[in-house]
């Protein structure tokens, strides 16, 4: 029985390898690994596809229970057909396609700098929601209580540099 499914799968094997090489060239392994668990925590049944119902459970697990089933047509419509871990790769490769992530973040912070100093004093963005207080367990705090916003961006579209 299983040589006949990879006989069967392997033409589309094929087409999906020379499909997805691009994709994957689009972003760092790094990347590719982060976007691997964001995938793996969406897919909720585990079979490899995210569908309306993984949406739901996903927006479920993060408290959002009235997400209407025309949003979440909306959103499987943007893929060109069943999403798996490299359609889910290509949608996130049309997105920042063209963006550079880092920019982008950096001009997120300098929204909150407007003196340009490169960093943000903690007291100064207290105001702001839970997710900047996440931030900050992540980030790098110096003696004054501030965040170095140039290191925390590059370490979110980066990763963390390895130490040898």
């Amino acid at each position: 029985m299983r040589g006949r499914k990879t006989k069967k799968k392997e033409g589309g094997a094929l087409r999906a390898q020379r499909a997805s090489s691009n994709v994957f060239s689009n972003f760092e392994q790094t990347q590719i690994q982060e976007f691997k668990e964001a995938f793996t925590l969406m897919d909720q049944n585990r079979d490899g596809f995210i569908d309306k119902e993984d949406l739901k459970d996903t927006y479920a697990s993060l408290g959002k229970t009235n997400v209407k089933d025309d949003e979440l047509d909306a959103m499987l419509r943007e893929a060109s057909g069943p999403i798996n871990f490299t359609m889910f790769l290509n949608l996130f490769g049309e997105k920042l396609n063209g963006t550079d992530a880092e920019e982008t973040i950096l001009n997120a912070f300098k929204m909150l700098d407007p003196d340009g100093k490169g960093k943000i004093n903690k007291e100064y963005a207290a105001p702001i929601p839970r997710q900047v207080d996440q931030m900050f367990q992540f980030a790098s705090i110096d003696a004054a209580g501030n965040l170095d916003y140039k290191a925390l961006s590059y370490v979110i579209t980066h990763g963390e540099e390895k130490e040898e």
